[in-house]
């Protein structure tokens, strides 16, 4: 329940089309929903950290996957699902109609009345085409949390020129999300760059030294550049969480 479903409902009891007793009982509800045994839905997300509650996709069956949606889209306007298979998401959407899939994020969701104003201000640079799939679960999450997105990919350390290029639009946003597997420098190199925060994300791309993303998580962790956050191997989501909130609270338009 967001803000203006409590508004709503708090003006229905006003002007006497509900009664006392029913705005209680829809209170009562609001904290949480039970979806069988599997599932308790938090629905107060929204109220306490500005986002509705977000669905991990990955390891749930279909049949779950499509009912939790159905359930929050009766308390939500932005609903989103991450980790979810091709196959998973057709399935989902041949029982709503509504829904939209991005293939490249991985990440199935419905949204109504999009902001029309997003904020600028947050730029995802990948260092590789192999990293975009990460890149974009970032991207995407941030722009359904109203934010204006800057996509900056194949610009990795192995041809500096190519990021160099973007200068400008790097050294004038409010945060950075920089995604890089292999030997994971690209997060270092730029944060010689910029002034703005800058989330670093490992991915699991490289050959075999790489362990998975295991040797580009620790390259970031261990980054002489100032200014760097790092997120899980793979973790484009939580980067775009993140992001977004740092933007939010700049409240920068230009």
């Amino acid at each position: 329940m967001d803000e203006k479903q409590i508004s709503d409902l708090l003006g229905a009891f006003q002007s006497g089309s509900i009664s006392r007793e029913d705005v209680i009982e829809r209170l009562k509800e609001a904290p949480f929903e039970s979806v069988g045994d599997y599932a308790r839905l938090d629905l107060h997300r929204e109220l306490r950290n500005g986002f509705p509650e977000v669905i991990f996709g990955q390891n749930k069956t279909n049949d779950q996957v499509n009912e939790i949606m159905l359930r929050l889209k009766q308390h939500s306007r932005t609903v989103m699902a991450t980790r979810v298979s091709s196959e998973k998401a057709a399935y989902v959407m041949e029982r709503q109609a509504d829904l939209k899939y991005d293939e490249r994020a991985r990440i199935l969701y419905y949204r109504v009345d999009p902001q029309k104003d997003p904020l600028p201000g947050i730029a995802v640079v990948s260092a590789g085409t192999a990293d975009v799939p990460v890149a974009e679960e970032a991207a995407l999450t941030a722009e359904l949390m109203g934010n204006q997105v800057e996509r900056i990919y194949d610009v990795g350390v192995s041809g500096l020129h190519r990021l160099l290029s973007f200068l400008p639009t790097l050294q004038k946003a409010n945060v950075l999300i920089v995604v890089a597997g292999m030997e994971g420098a690209l997060p270092s190199v730029v944060g010689g760059l910029v002034a703005c925060p800058i989330i670093a994300v490992p991915t699991s791309v490289g050959y075999g030294a790489n362990f998975q993303g295991v040797t580009t998580l620790l390259a970031m962790l261990n980054s002489c550049a100032n200014g760097i956050s790092v997120v899980n191997i793979d973790n484009g989501y939580g980067a775009g969480v993140t992001a977004s909130r740092i933007n939010h609270l700049t409240g920068k338009t230009s």
